[in-house]
């Protein structure tokens, strides 16, 4: 649980995107958190020419040069593995909650595969350290964490990697599971439909403002 209090005032939220993304495709659940009263901006960071913990570094630099007294933190898929990161190697963060999306904190199948073969593993890149390929740091349970998880089974990923077991399409549950997570949540989604559906948006401004997901379902 966590270990650090955040208001119910704090209303700030930092966005990181995925790999091969620009944060661009952040916009819809930016718009959706804004009309619900959050202040929400998004991190951009060189996603296949950095590794995780130099994202991390990055970061870190960012949150530091703003000063926010606290923020909430949002993820998207190797944005999760980034803030992993950030946790591990640059504690003392700002208070907040921090939600991740699809973020296969264990590591992926479908990027082993991608590193595996010489003519994909440029697709990968630096992203594989202590992120897609050996899986991001331990969580230490300093604040409250919630997963977010797609099941549609549905998406690039299993053309690339030929995914087997419950996933996104992409990413597969159990890669998202986190111990000492304070709640899990699943929804029928694609591994980009989960930055598009409006109830994955309710269920993360919730999160933010309770540090729980609404009408809590265990699994």
């Amino acid at each position: 649980m966590s270990t650090q209090s955040c208001g119910s005032d704090c209303n700030r939220v930092l966005l990181l995107h995925g790999i091969w993304m620009t944060g661009f495709e952040m916009g819809r659940l930016k718009s959706s958190l804004s009309d619900q009263g959050f202040t929400v901006d998004v991190f951009r960071y060189p996603s296949i020419t950095g590794t995780p913990v130099e994202n991390a570094q990055m970061l870190d630099r960012y949150i530091r040069q703003k000063k926010f007294p606290c923020l909430h933190l949002v993820a998207h898929s190797l944005g999760g593995l980034v803030l992993l990161n950030l946790f591990d190697r640059f504690p003392g963060q700002p208070p907040g909650r921090v939600v991740l999306l699809g973020s296969p904190v264990q590591g992926s199948k479908v990027a082993r595969r991608l590193v595996a073969q010489s003519w994909t593993r440029m697709l990968i890149g630096q992203a594989g350290e202590r992120g897609l390929v050996d899986g991001a740091p331990p969580w230490r349970g300093e604040r409250a964490l919630g997963v977010i998880a797609g099941t549609s089974g549905l998406g690039v990923g299993r053309l690339l990697g030929g995914l087997s077991g419950e996933s996104d399409g992409t990413v597969l549950v159990s890669e998202t599971r986190i111990d000492h997570a304070t709640e899990t949540r699943f929804h029928p989604a694609g591994h980009m439909g989960l930055l598009f559906s409006s109830r994955v948006a309710t269920d993360v401004a919730e999160f933010l403002r309770k540090g729980c997901f609404p009408d809590q379902v265990t699994r």
